[in-house]
């Protein structure tokens, strides 16, 4: 077999493997809709199977369908979203709901070029929506795939890479069976979820290890290549606890464009202020895929309130609402640490 030939019987040997070993009780399997494959897609973007299922079911209670999701408002949509990151994922769900209801009857596209037009949706979304919602063939190359075809295939380079995308992209297409799309769709990822994986892959169990060029040249651990490595920097900001006598505490909804786009989130202080008072809760230092963020937070008085945000959408929350908003993780963590001051100061009122 040549080294530019793909084997024939690759998606023979993955599906005998899938039958007995793969996933088949994921949510979005069970009652396999259009509409469910894309949100599951969307939330699976850079994120867990096993992170995204309760994520997903809550999703589905609250949205069971895509003209439920179009009337909802951006701001229930993200509450639900809330701690699975990447907010932009949900903005531009909201935002192909809403179009697939004003263009497309309320139903998503059966075209893959036709939902390569929605917002948050590439090639390979649009095209595992196909497979796996209509069971018709159609490549995918999630970060999973990308990684079982780098090393069976023996492709050098990060996947990054244009040259190299192309590469996966012929393999993706020529590995691809004519049929049992959901099924072969669903089996490469839960190969790359379950055996080939990033590291310590367990190649032993793997199907398809007898022609995998990776472990033939010993090439496992260092493909797929690795990104080219760059120093995140390390930014800094204070953020703002503000409360009024009733106790509420005052956010403010983020712009749309830049991190954190359209949640609700503390004040953001500048340079110079509120920076001489005392700091409520410890410091955070949350991660971005670009920098890294050392979150300082501290408290400053109702008055300060109105020149703070004269240019921002604000509003006062009780504790227990705001944690029913969309928040980022560390903003979610400090207002669930005030709710714990709140808890364990009432408590002690009651014992004593």
């Amino acid at each position: 077999m040549s080294r530019d030939d793909p084997p024939g019987d690759f998606a023979e040997r993955l599906l005998r493997w899938w039958a007995d070993h793969g996933r088949h009780d994921l949510p979005w399997q069970v009652d396999r809709t259009p509409y469910r494959v894309w949100v599951s897609e969307i939330m699976l973007q850079q994120t867990r199977a096993g992170t995204v299922v309760g994520y997903f079911e809550r999703f589905m209670d609250r949205f069971p369908s895509l003209p439920d999701l179009a009337r909802a408002s951006l701001d229930d949509v993200l509450a639900l979203w809330s701690g699975l990151g990447y907010y932009a994922r949900a903005r531009n769900l909201h935002q192909a709901a809403r179009l697939c209801v004003a263009e497309h009857g309320g139903d998503l596209p059966e075209r893959a070029d036709a939902l390569r037009q929605l917002p948050g949706i590439g090639e390979s979304t649009a095209n595992a929506v196909i497979a796996q919602a209509h069971d018709r063939r159609a490549p995918i190359l999630d970060g999973n795939v990308k990684r079982v075809l780098a090393r069976h295939a023996g492709i050098g380079g990060w996947p990054g890479r244009a040259a190299v995308l192309n590469q996966l992209w012929t393999e993706a297409e020529a590995r691809t069976p004519p049929d049992r799309a959901a099924d072969y769709t669903q089996a490469i990822m839960d190969l790359g979820a379950m055996i080939c994986t990033p590291r310590k892959p367990a190649c032993v169990l793997c199907p398809v290890q007898g022609d995998c060029r990776a472990r033939i040249e010993g090439r496992v651990e260092s493909l797929p290549g690795r990104k080219p490595k760059r120093e995140r920097p390390l930014r800094s900001s204070t953020w703002l606890i503000i409360r009024d006598p009733a106790g509420r505490v005052l956010l403010v909804r983020r712009p749309p464009a830049g991190i954190w786009g359209g949640l609700w989130c503390l004040p953001e202080a500048g340079d110079a202020q509120a920076l001489k008072e005392s700091d409520i809760v410890p410091a955070i230092q949350h991660e971005f895929s670009h920098f890294r963020l050392h979150m300082r937070f501290v408290g400053t008085a109702p008055e300060t309130a109105g020149a703070l945000v004269a240019d921002t959408q604000s509003r006062w929350f009780e504790i227990g609402q705001a944690l029913e908003a969309g928040l980022p993780r560390p903003i979610r963590q400090v207002i669930e640490s005030l709710a714990g001051r709140l808890a364990g100061r009432s408590q002690s009122q009651t014992d004593a």
